[in-house]
């Protein structure tokens, strides 16, 4: 369906809708693919070798003509390169861990580690991907939409669990940002994978109106041992020694600066920045992210809040007037949660989510007094895996 088409008239959309159809129809009795976001057993071929260049330059230049690349440096992935990264897991390198959408491309062991040697990631860092990746089949992170949204959206990639440490991965100060190799490399790898493997090519299939930044990389660690709670996998199910990766839906970040010392001033700071009527999350119900800072987690615990009093107090305190949505989003809005709450009208309270517990708490960073909402892809749920060393 060719964008813009939010715009158009109803008699506009059939036209394209029926040409859409016959392409469908063509595609489903040609065959050949695969199943939504499952591994298949059976062997995938291995990857082709390709001849490039000695020089890097011209190795990158050739890349990015093949639309390989993703406008930064990429590093070759020779054999001896991708020999090294598939030495740290047992699994065959033609084994199918997912299929990748939009494309559904095969996202075998060996085809992970190539896309991780081109990002410049160390060896060691490749079982962390293989778990994103079965994380980035999981039907409810409903990637397809991630991948082919006009959204902001980027894949966010939170780490727990020891091999957080062991890799280095950065959970303190500035570990959104620049300065920590396994950050950097880890999250461009996945953003490579979406792209090479997947098929969402900015332009193509990706059709974010403006993108992001963290498009080329977004991941870090939860900051455990600053943390007044039990850490995201622990909630989840896992043990404490499990090592874990979570895939995150993220729209964006946005600071809130806080230096209130009183928790109930804190939770209704966050609770107004979170009520915006251009958010997805009120026309269907989405599953937000507020990576709190250890200083406001600390006031919350401090103040006799565990982590399901945060988020009651903030789905309640977030809630929405209907009327703040104009036109067709009030009528969006009305469709897209009657079922949850019956005919809405303008002055009907509409939580962000629907239940305080989609919400997620995620402490991380250093010192100061800012925490990060992180609005995300409303059809979209976050992901857990267990990360499986050697």
């Amino acid at each position: 369906m060719p964008h813009p088409f939010g715009t158009r008239r109803r008699d506009d959309l059939r036209g394209i809708a029926g040409d859409v159809v016959g392409e469908v129809v063509r595609l489903a009795c040609e065959g050949g693919g695969t199943t939504h976001g499952a591994a298949v057993a059976k062997p995938v071929p291995r990857a082709e070798l390709v001849e490039a260049p000695g020089d890097l330059e011209e190795f990158n230049r050739l890349f990015m003509e093949r639309r390989w690349g993703d406008g930064l440096t990429l590093m070759p992935p020779t054999r001896e390169r991708v020999a090294r990264l598939l030495e740290h897991t047992g699994r065959a390198p033609d084994e199918m861990v997912s299929t990748i959408a939009p494309r559904y491309g095969a996202a075998t062991v060996e085809r992970i580690a190539i896309n991780a040697a081109m990002a410049g990631c160390r060896p060691e860092y490749l079982p962390v991907l293989i778990a994103a990746a079965e994380a980035l089949g999981a039907p409810e992170f409903h990637l397809q939409a991630i991948q082919t949204t006009t959204n902001p959206s980027t894949v966010w990639l939170a780490l727990n669990g020891p091999i957080a440490k062991r890799l280095s991965v950065n959970s303190g100060g500035n570990c959104l940002g620049p300065g920590a190799w396994a950050n950097g490399t880890l999250g461009r790898a996945v953003r490579l994978m979406l792209q090479n493997i997947g098929g969402g090519l900015p332009g193509d299939m990706d059709k974010a109106t403006q993108g992001q930044a963290a498009k080329w990389t977004m991941c870090c660690a939860e900051n455990e041992e600053a943390s007044p709670w039990e850490p995201l996998h622990v909630e989840r199910g896992f043990a404490r020694e499990s090592s874990t990766v979570t895939v995150v839906g993220a729209l964006g970040t946005w600071s809130m600066n806080m230096t209130a010392k009183d928790a109930d001033d804190i939770l209704a700071m966050i609770a107004d920045t979170m009520q915006y009527p251009a958010s997805s999350d009120y026309v269907y119900g989405g599953a937000p992210w507020l990576i709190l800072s250890p200083q406001h987690a600390n006031i919350f615990k401090d103040s006799g809040l565990e982590k399901i009093d945060v988020k009651r107090r903030l789905w309640e305190q977030s809630k929405l007037r209907a009327g703040r949505a104009r036109g067709s989003e009030f009528d969006r809005m009305k469709t897209g949660r009657r079922t949850e709450l019956g005919e809405v009208g303008p002055d009907t309270m509409v939580p962000i989510s629907v239940r305080p517990e989609d919400i997620t708490l995620f402490v991380a960073g250093g010192a100061g007094s800012h925490s990060v909402f992180v609005p995300v892809s409303a059809h979209t749920r976050s992901v857990t895996r267990e990360i499986r060393l050697k």
